[in-house]
């Protein structure tokens, strides 16, 4: 007997159009070092929050893909990471201290207004020591570099497993 499972055709896979890293090893390598540094001395479950975000703000595929399983990995919660993208209707999901992460990751990632807007920024820094939102900058800067290298070479979701890349 066949199950319906079995008999569903999905689409294609796409190949990614090109392998970077392969032909850019030391921005690659730059890359890597640069966010191993960014991360630090910030939560692990706040940081795949912030990378989660943006990457869905960046329509990064293959972003969404590793950071939700590495978030799923830290602990982080199937139903926040779901409520993340309507993050505003989902408040009560969140700390005041992670909703002001998340509002500084969208200011910084859309840059809508061409800044990022001073309340969003005072917000954020009632909530973090200077060095952690220093921190929390560079973290949502990397991240828009990463979405940026997966959006442009349409890198390929699904094949990652947590801590793969960390």
């Amino acid at each position: 007997m066949t199950t319906a499972q079995e008999t569903t055709a999905y689409a294609p896979e796409e190949a990614p159009r090109l392998p970077w890293a392969e032909h850019a090893p030391d921005v690659y390598k730059a890359m890597i070092r640069l966010d191993s540094v960014a991360r630090r001395g910030l939560d692990p479950k706040l940081y795949e929050l912030v990378k989660i975000r943006a990457s869905q703000l960046n329509h990064c595929a293959f972003c969404l893909d590793m950071h939700t399983k590495d978030a799923l990995a830290a602990g982080e919660s199937v139903e926040r990471i779901v409520q993340l993208s309507a993050w505003q209707e989902s408040r009560h999901f969140y700390t005041e201290k992670e909703l002001a992460a998340i509002e500084l990751t969208e200011a910084v990632t859309v840059l809508t207004e061409g800044f990022v807007p001073d309340e969003v920024y005072e917000r954020a820094a009632k909530h973090f020591e200077e060095a952690e939102l220093a921190q929390l900058v560079a973290a949502i800067t990397v991240i828009n570099a990463w979405n940026r290298f997966g959006v442009a070479f349409r890198m390929t979701p699904g094949h990652y497993q947590p801590g793969q890349h960390g």
